[in-house]
């Protein structure tokens, strides 16, 4: 009989700064060598479960608790957060909120330097867990200059050397590009097996988690456990559809095709499932649908002309990089980590000037111009959108930028209260920004760039950390702005989004584009998708896997369904 190392009963809470309890009646076990996925949509109190578990509740988020939480057998409110640190090792989703060290080597020897573990015992330790997160050539390196995926890897050799009995991961693969977060689940894997340690993982992307096994899925909505299953069962009922959770894309489209999920096909695991007793039910329905080709509007707005810059003389981020985008699109731009996309995004912007090349918006050279003259026709909403607010209420953000111009006041109020509406923010125009969810937020940056009336304008991961329901709420928003004319570039890691709701995408590698085609056809080529770190979609698997001669066009088909579900409310 496994042990229990994590046990609720009859456990709720309330932070002080709410009127309403956030978790209720929480009834959970985990054991011992265990991994648990928890999911749920924002809000629903998956993080404030993750806090309660690693001490942050009630050390640094103060609030009323009722019932029992034992960690390891000992009720968590007789132990302070240094005792528990010692049980329960947090990876958090930004790494560089975690660093101490200055070098990889130093911040993974801090917790044995604080309990002041001689040196030769020290180093032997830090090589070790080190080696077992591939990062044992780096540890004189900086932490700062480390890869998204390499900054993850030290944050857990950090809690990994001190002995933890949990590992608590909280969005792991948020800022990770897909070919990254795919390496972070199977390290977590590959360290559970190894170690025996109980693994507990908060994420909103479900079918990446599932790369590897897990043992159970919590679901978790409006504070309460809607479901404690294995993946199998889960899969074979409708709950991830009723919380707005975001199903594996082959089962959807197996649902689409009328298909009916049960758990001894094994649906959680791809390289298991039983996707052939649908082969039938597919065939139909692929001939069933029809593609709608509509002639792309081919006028170009932007255009990279052998673009190539450097932030030092010896160094280019850049390479001669040369595409254009037609007025009207909606594009990706894709690539791994540190592959020169946001540095891209300076150079459209103004922010850096190439070093060679052009930059022609609607036929005129704006290579030197100012960022001012520039944010006439290109604006850009950053991803956190707490690096772009500045005020305290909605309506002087989004007016900031007009005032800053001279608009007349009468016109300040018009064009704002007009582009509040178009966001969905008009309700709130008077409150303050504090009150709004994140997701919110990202509506006000996007509103206080379009209130400016851009031709087109950059989004840098418009999604990330968002669950279904909003990722869905801003994409169709933005579609929204699309079909009424507004070019839109987006910068992201999520192939979800590229395959979903831009046609075409733009690769980048090491700071060169290696391709520029059709959303699909770039997740169907597996050198490209291996060279620019992206990952292959569960879709392209399905179709080969049921027999389908073109398994492009089958996926072309689910998008196009699916497209027109979600614009008729399906």
């Amino acid at each position: 009989m496994k042990k229990p190392v994590i046990e609720f009963q009859n456990y709720h809470f309330k932070y002080d700064s709410q009127k309403q309890p956030t978790l209720k009646n929480i009834n959970l076990t985990i054991y011992e060598g265990e991994k648990v996925l928890i999911v749920g949509p924002s809000g629903s109190g998956k993080s404030t479960i993750g806090h309660c578990i690693n001490g942050l509740i009630p050390f640094s988020y103060k609030g009323e608790i009722q019932g029992s939480l034992k960690i390891m057998g000992k009720e968590a409110s007789d132990l302070d957060i240094f005792s528990i640190s010692k049980m329960v090792g947090t990876v958090l989703q930004d790494p560089d909120g975690q660093f101490i060290g200055l070098s990889v080597g130093e911040d993974i020897a801090f917790a044995l330097e604080n309990d002041c573990t001689p040196q030769p015992e020290m180093v032997k330790a830090v090589k070790e867990v080190a080696a077992m997160v591939d990062m044992g050539a780096f540890l004189d390196a900086s932490v700062h200059h480390l890869s998204g995926g390499q900054k993850q890897r030290v944050s857990l050799a950090g809690v990994m050397v001190d002995n933890v009995n949990i590992l608590l991961f909280d969005e792991p693969l948020a800022n990770l590009d897909p070919a990254t977060g795919k390496h972070a689940i199977h390290l977590i894997d590959q360290i559970q097996k190894e170690t025996n340690t109980t693994v507990v993982i908060i994420e909103h992307r479900l079918e990446d988690v599932l790369y590897r096994h897990v043992d159970r899925i919590i679901v978790v909505d409006d504070g309460e456990i809607l479901a404690d299953q294995n993946p199998n069962e889960l899969f074979s009922t409708d709950i991830l559809e009723k919380v707005k959770i975001r199903e594996p894309l082959y089962l959807k489209a197996i649902k689409y095709a009328g298909g009916a999920i049960t758990k001894d096909l094994e649906p959680a695991d791809f390289s298991r499932f039983r996707a052939e007793t649908f082969r039938e039910q597919l065939r139909k329905w692929y001939e069933e649908v029809t593609l709608n080709e509509e002639p792309p509007e081919a006028e170009p707005i932007l255009e990279l002309n052998r673009v190539s810059f450097g932030y030092t003389p010896k160094k280019e981020t850049v390479h001669d990089v040369s595409f254009t985008i037609n007025k009207g699109e909606m594009v990706s731009i894709v690539g791994k980590n540190g592959a020169g996309k946001s540095t891209i995004s300076k150079l459209i912007c103004g922010f850096e000037t190439p070093n060679a090349g052009k930059i022609i918006f609607s036929g005129q050279d704006i290579t030197n111009e100012s960022i001012t003259e520039r944010s006439l026709k290109i604006g850009m909403v950053l991803q956190n959108p707490n690096h772009m607010i500045s005020k305290h209420m909605i309506f002087d953000e989004v007016a900031l930028g007009l005032v800053a111009r001279g608009v007349p006041e009468a016109e300040i109020r018009e064009r704002v209260e007009e582009t509040l509406k178009i966001c969905g923010l008009y309700p709130f125009r008077n409150w303050p920004i504090s009150a709004l969810s994140f997701g919110q937020k990202k509506r006000v940056t996007i509103a206080s760039i379009l209130v400016l009336q851009p031709e087109l304008i950059i989004l840098d991961e418009p999604t990330a950390g968002q669950d279904f329901r909003h990722y869905t709420d801003i994409m169709e928003f933005l579609m929204e702005l699309n079909r009424n004319g507004l070019t839109i570039l987006l910068i992201t890691h999520d192939m979800h989004l590229m395959l979903e709701y831009t046609d075409r995408a733009i690769v980048l590698c090491d700071g060169r584009k290696i391709a520029d085609d059709q959303s699909v056809r770039i997740l169907s080529d597996p050198q490209l998708i291996e060279q620019a770190n992206l990952k292959e979609t569960s879709l392209f698997e399905l179709a080969t896997k049921t027999g389908f001669t073109d398994p492009i066009k089958f996926v072309e088909r689910f998008i196009a369904y699916d497209r027109e579900g979600r614009n008729h409310g399906k």
